[in-house]
């Protein structure tokens, strides 16, 4: 028999990967402060447990995926008093300084620690094609591959605990970043005229393509759908701890500064839950455009 796998923390990155890991066959053993993302975990096959440190009373591997570096501090320490649990793998984006501290006090009670970021969004983890970034020991990385690949590419940083954490900030600068600034384009070429569908298939065709203008403009803005499934807050968040790692190893990155900048203010406009693809909205107001695929005509009756 497979297993359990304990899993904490069902958001929107956090569920689609607890069903991709059912559909592989794991038992899972699942907790999340909220009751509802538990039951519908439940109705696909999932046993609930109560508590954190419950998991990691049945579960020898404990996967979570959390919001926040604070949250991931937490039940980290309610994962270590757990009776069974051998290793965590945090699947959180939280900055390599609070993965270093939670391997150290994993450690102290004999618990392993993968530090293991993931990129894709929610759609990536629902059809199992996620970027899974990994730093750890090589027994508890090996131990846990099979897990990891049963919902994305898993991809080895060494041993140093933190290693995939800085891998994962900088992919989010350079995904942040290409989304800021395809927005900004974008409002330009409509304010100056230019067909919005066009000009994705423009830059598409050229080398101005990139992530925004291949899935998130086409999937997201131009339907005006907004439903990435990515919070703009979060954004605001990975990359304020990108630019603190760049402050502690005496860096200035004054590009990703003024898009970190963005990020906050678009999250403070908008609010913490509205989606990254909604940056481009406070862009189109202050230019007074809307950046939109031309609707559709329906023919004419007969």
């Amino acid at each position: 028999m497979t297993d359990r796998v304990g899993f904490v923390g069902l958001g929107n990155m956090g569920f689609p990967v607890a069903e991709r890991l059912l559909a592989a066959g794991y038992p899972v053993l699942a907790f999340d402060v909220r009751a509802d993302a538990v039951a519908a975990l439940v109705a696909l096959g999932a046993d609930a447990a109560p508590t954190a440190t419950a998991v990691a009373d049945a579960a020898e591997t404990v996967l979570a995926s959390l919001p926040t570096p604070q949250a991931a501090r937490a039940v980290a320490t309610d994962i270590s008093a757990g009776a069974r649990v051998r290793r965590l793998v945090d699947l959180s984006t939280i900055g390599a300084t609070t993965a270093q501290a939670i391997h150290t006090e994993l450690a102290s009670s004999g618990i392993g620690y993968v530090d293991s970021p993931v990129s894709g969004g929610a759609a990536g983890a629902r059809a199992g094609t996620l970027a899974v970034m990994i730093s750890g020991a090589d027994d508890d990385v090996d131990a846990v591959l099979p897990l990891l690949e049963s919902f994305g590419r898993p991809i080895r940083l060494g041993a140093q605990p933190g290693a995939a954490q800085t891998m994962k900030l900088l992919n989010n600068l350079l995904a942040g970043s290409a989304l800021a600034v395809t927005a900004e384009a974008m409002v330009m070429g409509v304010r100056a005229g230019l067909d919005a569908a066009t000009m994705i298939d423009v830059f598409n065709a050229g080398s101005g393509a990139n992530t925004a203008t291949r899935d998130k403009f086409p999937r997201a803005v131009l339907p005006r759908t907004f439903d990435y499934g990515f919070a703009a807050a979060l954004m605001a968040k990975d990359l304020r701890l990108c630019m603190a790692e760049a402050d502690e190893l005496g860096l200035a990155l004054p590009l990703g500064a003024a898009v970190a900048q963005l990020w906050d203010d678009t999250a403070t406009t908008l609010g913490p839950d509205a989606d990254f693809t909604a940056v481009i909205q406070p862009i189109e107001r202050a230019a007074g455009v809307t950046v939109e695929s031309a609707p559709v005509t329906p023919p004419p009756q007969r």
